[in-house]
């Protein structure tokens, strides 16, 4: 009997992105429904979605794939042994995907990279703009 322990994760990330049904939440991580169902169907954590989460909403790791403790993490600086003692944790896990997982991952990673320099582009592109548009006379 399987634990079903990433329909937990699933419920936890629907509580962060503020969603009801699994095609919101699909629409939310910006992955298809499908992939969703297939998640569901093998009880598969998406942790490269949920590393990515914690990270640029501060939710902590420990709830959001555990359950335990605040849902917030708390604001610290690493010190250079956690920062490599979580860098050795996330390369163990990544030796432990499968090749399609892995893809799926530097897929992700390379789309939140392309994101990142669009959003940079429309930054400057709209200090530009405001810089081209002439001052309110009063």
């Amino acid at each position: 009997m399987r634990s079903k322990k990433s329909q937990n994760v699933l419920a936890r990330l629907k509580q962060i992105t503020g969603t009801k049904t699994d095609a919101s939440l699909s629409s939310a991580l910006n992955i298809s429904p499908q992939t969703l169902s297939s998640w569901k169907g093998r009880d598969s954590t998406p942790y490269s979605i949920c590393v990515e989460i914690a990270q640029t909403r501060g939710i902590s790791l420990d709830w959001l794939l555990l359950g335990e403790g605040p849902m917030l993490r708390l604001a610290h600086t690493e010190s250079p042994q956690e920062s490599t003692t979580r860098e050795n944790t996330m390369l163990a896990s990544w030796r432990l995907l499968d090749e399609n997982d892995r893809c799926a991952i530097e897929n992700a990673l390379e789309e939140k990279r392309r994101l990142r320099d669009l959003e940079l582009k429309l930054s400057e592109m709209a200090s530009l703009l405001s810089s081209l548009q002439p001052a309110d006379e009063t």
